[in-house]
């Protein structure tokens, strides 16, 4: 193609570096900087499987290994904590059936003399685990946007909840003079 015939440059698509420099009046040392050899190391540099995240402040973050596994592990127990309260929870409000099965399943031929009186004692066991989850889950969600590790707040939160829940649902039972008193006479029987 003679010069007559090829189509304008836009942008220096058709430069040589040459004309280029030429062009921008800049020094030759702009364009090919000088290559430099890299530092020698002593050891390889670490290398660590990331995934992306964002920090607090919206920044691009990467998550090593070991904290993508403890945000995993700290949502499976958040899930399975929440799949708990979803199953027990019919089962605590409804405290007549939840009584019949703990008595049958400590071996004692009683019933409750008053089984009304623990339905509001379920209805609590229900709130207490149920807001424990949130609030459990609030605080891996604050301790994860830090940076700290989360999982083990998971697992204390889920039991300590389940256990406080668990007394409060033993407690009409035990304070029940029939089941008490058919407890007292198979230990002594």
């Amino acid at each position: 193609m003679s010069d007559p015939e090829r189509a304008r440059p836009q942008y220096g698509e058709y430069a040589t570096p040459e004309e280029q420099r030429a062009r921008i009046q800049e020094p030759e040392s702009w364009m090919t900087a000088p290559e430099q050899p890299a530092p020698p190391t002593t050891a390889p540099a670490p290398v660590s499987v990331a995934a992306p995240a964002l920090r607090a402040d919206g920044t691009a973050a990467t998550l090593s290994r070991g904290r993508l596994v403890d945000r995993v592990a700290t949502m499976v127990l958040l899930a399975y904590g929440l799949l708990n309260i979803i199953l027990t929870a019919p089962a605590m409000i409804d405290y007549r059936a939840y009584a019949e099965q703990v008595i049958a399943g400590m071996g004692v031929e009683a019933t409750l003399s008053d089984p009304t009186t623990g339905q509001p004692w379920g209805v609590a066991a229900v709130a207490v685990l149920s807001l424990g989850w949130i609030a459990t889950a609030g605080l891996c969600w604050l301790r994860a946007r830090r940076g700290r590790l989360t999982w083990w707040v998971a697992l204390v939160g889920g039991v300590l909840f389940t256990f406080l829940s668990g007394t409060l649902m033993v407690v009409p039972i035990m304070n029940d003079p029939a089941v008490w008193n058919a407890l007292v006479d198979q230990v002594a029987g």
